[in-house]
């Protein structure tokens, strides 16, 4: 799916994030490169002070955490806790997005991150791991009931929260278009669709039929990609061609966290590769997070989020 961004900003998101601008009630149609290798992303007609060179470091960041955050302390540096992230919003996290549940099991640390990213004005995200062997309809209801209850139970303000689908290595086209339809028919809203790089999910939605690759593809996609070390999946670009669905993606997890069993701890993964390579800490923390990068600029990210989430 294109990423494209129309023309009505939402003046709730800018004001929410401590923005005092002007802003014009009608700006240019602006759609996000999607060739990241020019380093270029164009900003709107209206707002060309915005236009800045891509990079893994200068692009918008989203954080996102599970109940396995904060990850163990590993250097010197700022901390953050589930309760208090000011840390990751001074180093530039312009969003969270928590996770939501796993299967049948709920995540106990939702609720209050959410609460946290709220205090520091940050866009609000949640995402729902989608098990095989569960009714993927199912889980798009407890992902929905529970998103819905920690904002009453929490008394959150955001007026709206973007949601995204995980998905098990082994899922089917079948099961990610009952997830998709079920969340719309629940919120009136697509989620966006998270894929690890997965070669058995890539043969699975290379062998989709075109309505399933169509249904699909009207949800942005949300990439995972740390290494550039296997021919054909070097850089986000090439590993979105191999599904043959989206010709854009929106947001790039560049920087992912695994339990090293050996020395028991966990160990970033961070891309190193084609023309980017990202730090293994983000900003001056002291331990390992999973980072995404925005393919767009700042102003470009909050009116997606706003035209892609759920005004819940």
């Amino acid at each position: 799916m294109a990423v494209c961004f129309v023309k009505r900003y939402s003046r709730r998101v800018f004001a929410m994030l401590g923005y005092s601008c002007v802003l014009p009630a009608f700006l240019g149609v602006s759609c996000v490169s999607n060739e990241v290798s020019s380093e270029v992303v164009a900003s709107s007609k209206a707002a060309s002070a915005d236009t800045f060179r891509w990079t893994l470091t200068t692009a918008p960041q989203i954080i996102n955490v599970s109940a396995y955050d904060p990850k163990e302390r590993q250097r010197k540096g700022s901390s953050y806790t589930v309760h208090d992230l000011s840390a990751l919003r001074r180093n530039g996290a312009l969003g969270l997005i928590a996770r939501c549940g796993k299967g049948r099991k709920l995540d106990e640390k939702c609720a209050s991150f959410l609460q946290a990213a709220e205090r520091q004005k940050m866009l609000l995200g949640s995402y729902y791991f989608v098990l095989k062997g569960v009714d993927p309809s199912w889980q798009a209801d407890q992902f929905v009931d529970r998103i819905r209850a920690i904002k009453s139970a929490k008394g959150l303000k955001t007026p709206e929260i973007l949601l995204a689908g995980d998905f098990d290595s082994r899922s089917s086209p079948r099961d990610i278009v009952r997830f998709i339809d079920r969340i719309e028919q629940r919120t009136g809203q697509l989620p966006i669709i998270y894929l690890e790089n997965s070669a058995a999910l890539r043969k699975s939605l290379q062998s989709a039929t075109l309505a399933q690759k169509k249904r699909i593809a009207q949800c942005p996609y949300w990439i995972a990609l740390y290494s550039s070390s296997k021919a054909g999946l070097e850089t986000p670009d090439r590993l979105m061609r191999q599904y043959g669905i989206w010709s854009r993606w929106a947001l790039w997890q560049y920087g992912g966290v695994h339990w090293d069993s050996r020395r028991k701890r966990s160990r970033a993964d961070s891309y190193r590769g084609i023309r980017y390579r990202a730090p293994e800490y983000f900003g001056d923390l002291d331990r390992p997070t999973e980072r995404n990068a925005f393919n767009g600029t700042p102003r470009q990210l909050y009116h997606f989020w706003a035209q892609q989430s759920w005004k819940w």
